[in-house]
């Protein structure tokens, strides 16, 4: 009998342990489920383009949260505390990136993506800081600093801006049939930059401050980004679009 004493209080040791530890754990992981006190973001803003002068809409959707904090660009906009943040009579000033800290009260916040606003200055209109319209659309949008290279073009940059829609807008911009000529410029004047383009089917380009799409165009719509290698411009920066409807 005593020969079997040392085993049955080990047993009961490991046992022991096994349960003391086997209860830990089913109790951080019953902790780890209760998010009653986090926000829980069920909507994002979304990315869109607005015509100059138009209103822009952006909004988020939450559930467990009582604060909204808009922001600009990493900064927060006065007094825009609402789940829904209007922009209106948009200035190509307001192109930017939108994003939304959601929060209960006394808590942390929680950030949401942030939304891409591009503002589109239409053909028949003439485009403000000496960008004349008359042909060409101007879209103008926030460039944003980070570093990274890719291929040969646009190889090496220190930023990047990307001219884009939502899906519901369209996704991208949509080549003219009363045309042969699809480019996209650096309206900016620099002569430093690439340009990307995408299309819709997943044909892509790059080039040189000035990029061409083939005629007849592989898709539908397209979407585009100027990459800078340095110098990363710090307010809004236009692209010139030829040969695109809105």
């Amino acid at each position: 009998m005593n020969k079997n004493i040392p085993h049955i209080i080990t047993l009961a040791a490991i046992t022991g342990l096994l349960a003391i530890t086997g209860n830990t754990a089913l109790a951080q992981s019953d902790d780890s489920l209760d998010q009653s006190e986090f926000p829980t973001i069920t909507a994002q803003p979304v990315d869109q383009a607005v015509t100059v002068g138009s209103n822009a809409v952006l909004s988020v959707q939450a559930v467990n949260a009582d604060n909204y904090q808009w922001q600009t660009n990493g900064v927060d906009i006065e007094g825009q505390t609402n789940s829904t943040l209007t922009i209106q009579n948009v200035g190509v000033n307001d192109a930017g990136s939108y994003s939304c800290n959601v929060s209960q009260t006394g808590e942390d916040p929680v950030p949401t993506r942030a939304a891409s606003l591009d503002v589109v200055v239409p053909a028949s209109m003439a485009a403000p800081d000496g960008v004349l319209g008359g042909g060409p659309i101007v879209v103008f949008g926030g460039p944003k600093a980070s570093n990274g290279t890719q291929g040969t073009c646009p190889g090496t940059y220190a930023g990047y801006v990307n001219y884009t829609k939502t899906i519901s807008q369209g996704w991208g911009w949509v080549p003219s049939t009363n045309t042969t000529i699809f480019t996209a410029s650096d309206g900016g004047g620099r002569t430093d930059t690439k340009i990307m383009y995408g299309g819709k089917y997943g044909d892509t380009g790059c080039n040189q401050t000035t990029v061409t799409i083939p005629n007849p165009p592989p898709s539908p719509s397209y979407r585009f980004t100027i990459f800078f290698p340095n110098n990363v411009p710090t307010t809004n920066y236009p692209i010139v679009l030829t040969g695109f409807n809105q």
